[in-house]
């Protein structure tokens, strides 16, 4: 047959191909393969037979062929069919012997040496070997070998910085600590137009730093003057609306405690694309904080309609569940979204939550445990551990555990608020104004009223150290955020009553048992501050008489 027929064949598969005809793709793709015995023709017709999802057929033909051992290509797509195919231990086989180290540098390179088909043109393709290493570390993590799956996601993304799944592997499973996340990011090569792929990878990675740092961030991708400057990637002008990225300034704003800027973010994005699963985790998050149970309901029923098969969709179920206090049923819905995906941090710990909130704490904390061991870049579980301990009186051990959560993510304020209140419980006094202190240095936006009770622990930790003037000024900005707390009251009171100024501390009990009137301390409380007032209004007014008798 000549060169032009057996070119339009080719036209013919490729174009199969592109209206995913792949049993048109399979036959022609075969026939082509026959005329030419061409190895880029074998390779067409694998790569058809493998779309077509005859894996094992696609397998075979790569394997029968010896180009297998010296194109990486014809190697990479036989490993793909085994992927697909579950045989892990073959498909680490089919890749060949590589080493990486802990950064993620592969330091045995002989597959550099061997030569792929490449295709004519200038688009810019992945490089093969990041495909290769993301493909590792898959097998690996497939084969419960976490660690070294971690580091071939590393590689991956080292190769070539395009290889967004491999990071996206990384992030979601939360492989690497706040400031391992950081070091890949600024190890990363790009080319000279990839600048904007460099700002929204950080915009990914987690959002401690300081508020400046990371709305600077956002504002660069968000630029809108980079189409009518030739200097800067016209790219730039039209992420402003881009779904991932708002995304991520939602999950943010979560991060935050904006949980109402988060979900007015949310909410707006999956108008725009329902179906953004990303977008609609941060929105159930969201939703759960603010107590949106319907909200809640209207979601979970939509995913398990549209994905009965994802960890999302019970997890949703799982968290209207636990937001109208049902905690039975929502570990139920947790435990099977944990089995439909063991990698799915946020039903381990949902579920823990759930134990916890039922005060099961052996339950809570093998949970807990669980996310721990497979999530090492997350330190919520050890966190959360450490608050069970401290539900215990443990203090000890939670503190070790508050002090483990922050190696992990050394910036995230809740941590430094429960170093706060274990050091207060074991009357080390000066250490939790200190850790109080750090808790508010790093609170990355304007004070919320999330933040209320670390005001009312700081100030109670003041008073304990008689800094009375600066304890009422800590009350006074907790009382700013919010107007219902009988902490705040009971404590700004006994603060005046003993500075002597017992006309504040009665009116500030009278405010706590207007919240409250079956207080205890502050009824007691109040009776002595009368009892203190009326006994010095007495000698004030025996004063005055002994006066008056003298004069």
């Amino acid at each position: 047959m000549k060169e032009e027929a057996i070119e339009k064949l080719r036209g013919v598969v490729r174009d199969c191909v592109s209206k995913h005809l792949y049993s048109s793709a399979i036959f022609f793709a075969d026939k082509v393969a026959a005329f030419t015995a061409d190895p880029a023709d074998i390779y067409m017709q694998a790569q058809a037979l493998y779309l077509g999802r005859h894996y094992r057929r696609a397998f075979h033909l790569l394997n029968a062929s010896q180009i297998v051992l010296r194109d990486l290509r014809f190697r990479y797509l036989a490993a793909k069919c085994l992927e697909e195919l579950k045989e892990w231990d073959q498909c680490l086989l089919m890749l060949g012997d590589a080493k990486v180290d802990e950064h993620g540098n592969i330091t045995d390179t002989r597959d550099c040496n061997i030569m792929y088909l490449d295709k004519d043109g200038e688009d810019r393709e992945i490089n093969i070997l990041s495909a290769i290493c993301f493909l590792r570390g898959k097998a690996h993590e497939a084969l419960e070998n976490r660690q070294q799956a971690r580091l071939w996601y590393k590689a991956a993304i080292k190769a070539d910085p395009l290889c967004y799944e491999a990071l996206e592997c990384l992030l979601d499973s939360h492989m690497l600590s706040s400031e391992e996340e950081t070091n890949l990011l600024s190890s990363l090569h790009f080319g000279p137009e990839e600048g904007w792929l460099s700002s929204f990878y950080t915009c990914l990675i987690k959002k401690y730093d300081k508020e400046s740092v990371v709305e600077a961030k956002f504002r660069e991708l968000e630029q809108e003057d980079s189409c009518t400057n030739p200097s800067k990637n016209s790219f730039l002008c039209s992420l402003k609306d881009n779904t991932d990225l708002l995304a991520s300034k939602a999950e943010y704003y979560h991060q935050c405690g904006e949980y109402q800027k988060c979900f007015q973010l949310t909410s707006v994005l999956l108008e725009k694309d329902p179906f953004h699963l990303k977008s609609t985790l941060v929105h159930l998050a969201a939703a759960m904080e603010l107590g949106n149970s319907n909200e809640l309901y209207l979601m979970a029923c939509n995913l398990v309609k549209d994905y009965p098969q994802k960890a999302l969709s019970w997890f949703a179920v799982g968290c209207y569940y636990y937001c109208i206090k049902k905690f039975v049923q929502s570990r139920r819905f947790f435990c099977k979204a944990t089995s439909l995906d063991g990698a799915f941090a946020p039903a381990w710990i949902g579920y823990g939550n759930a134990y916890a909130a039922h005060e099961v704490g052996d339950q809570a904390m093998s949970a807990y445990r669980t996310a721990a061991r497979l999530f090492p870049g997350c330190h919520l579980p050890t966190l959360y551990i450490g608050m069970e301990y401290m539900r215990t009186h443990n203090f000890k051990l939670a503190e070790q555990f508050f002090m483990q959560a922050k190696s992990i993510c050394s910036s995230d304020p809740l941590i430094y608020n429960e170093l706060g209140v274990v050091a207060y419980h074991m009357k080390e006094y000066e250490k939790a104004v200190r850790w109080f202190e750090k808790t508010l240095t790093l609170v990355p936006s304007s004070l919320s009223e999330m933040w209320e009770p670390t005001l009312v622990n700081f100030a109670h930790a003041l008073r304990k150290l008689g800094r009375y003037d600066d304890a009422i000024k800590v009350y006074g900005k907790a009382l700013a955020l919010s107007t219902r707390s009988l902490s705040t009251y009971a404590g700004l009171a006994y603060t005046y009553h003993l500075q002597n100024n017992f006309t504040e501390a009665i009116e500030n009990y009278h405010k706590a048992l207007w919240l409250e009137p079956n207080d205890p301390f502050c009824t007691e409380m109040l009776t002595l501050a009368l009892v203190d007032e009326s006994q010095i209004s007495s000698s004030d007014k025996c004063g005055y008489e002994l006066d008056e008798v003298l004069l």
